[in-house]
């Protein structure tokens, strides 16, 4: 009996994928650009649930070891995960990438009604992952640090990066050629969180409800809201499967406007191979659905 069971255990070690090293991303979006970069080596992980925010997010134990553990963590900064400031500044420094703070990124600043809204977002619009051409400068240095923390690999990770910035070109042609007849079609969003996407693909945005999900529009931001969808027609606006639609459903009662719905953190994509390029997709299609 224990023959087999440690004959078991040796072919279990045998099949077992070991890998390099374990790679601890914050947020869905950041973890489904990092597995592109790190095929073949490992599978990074997530933190932070699609359902939970990063705005107020409270650790757990758990997570603390999780923390601790990670050979790299892969956040943004304390702009979209204040959460998480004390412990980095804990940490190894070698063992950490803070996507906010990397010197070959051109990050959008956020607006002035960003400003004392009661909560700290940082003036960099943490929302990247939108943006394909922000996500090709992140992944560049991404793969730097990468190559830095595991150097076995290098050549893995430079692969990688050539195959993803490949598919990446490939998918802003399809979908400019998808949005280019609608680029002056109006719309409001829920939150501020678009801009990077709205930017690259020439978008009409006219505004959107709030500027972070935990702050409540205000009520000169609901008038101006109603007003607009009484000049316009077929206005579209986009709710967020996060938060609840019931403000959206107020304003636009008694008007021609349409609801759209825009997931940014990919909630229902599956974590695979392609998982960042097919989140891009949905929220072109979720735009061409609505605004077409």
């Amino acid at each position: 009996m224990l023959f087999r069971s440690l004959l078991f255990l040796i072919v279990f070690l045998s099949i077992r994928p070991v890998f390099a090293l374990t790679v601890l991303t914050t947020i869905k979006p950041i973890q489904m650009i990092t597995l592109e970069l790190t095929e073949g080596v490992t599978q990074p992980q997530v933190l932070l649930s699609s359902t939970a925010s990063p705005h107020d997010y409270a650790l757990k134990p758990s997570d603390v070891r999780r923390l601790n553990q990670a050979d790299l963590l892969v956040w943004f900064g304390d702009g979209l995960e204040p959460f998480l400031k004390q412990i980095i500044q804990k940490k190894d420094p070698s063992k950490v990438i803070t996507l906010s703070q990397l010197p070959n990124v051109n990050y959008h600043q956020f607006g002035d009604d960003h400003e004392d809204d009661g909560h700290h977002h940082g003036t960099v619009n943490p929302h990247f992952w939108l943006g394909p051409d922000v996500t090709e400068q992140v992944a560049v240095s991404l793969t730097k640090k990468l190559k830095t923390v595991d150097p076995a690999h290098a050549a893995v990770y430079d692969k990688n990066l050539a195959h993803f910035l490949n598919q990446l070109n490939g998918i802003d042609e399809q979908i400019q050629t998808k949005l280019s007849p609608l680029k002056n079609k109006p719309y409001f969003v829920f939150h501020d969180a678009y801009e990077y996407f709205e930017s690259f693909f020439g978008l009409n945005n006219m505004g959107h409800f709030t500027v972070s999900p935990e702050r409540r529009p205000g009520a000169k931001t609901l008038v101006h809201i109603r007003r607009t969808l009484n000049q316009y027609h077929d206005v579209c606006i986009f709710s967020e499967p996060q938060f609840t639609p019931a403000i959206i459903n107020s304003v636009t009662r008694g008007t021609d406007a349409k609801i759209g719905h825009l997931d940014p953190l990919g909630t229902d994509v599956k974590l695979q191979k392609g998982s960042y390029f097919t989140f891009l997709n949905g929220i072109a299609a979720q735009f061409e659905q609505c605004l077409k």
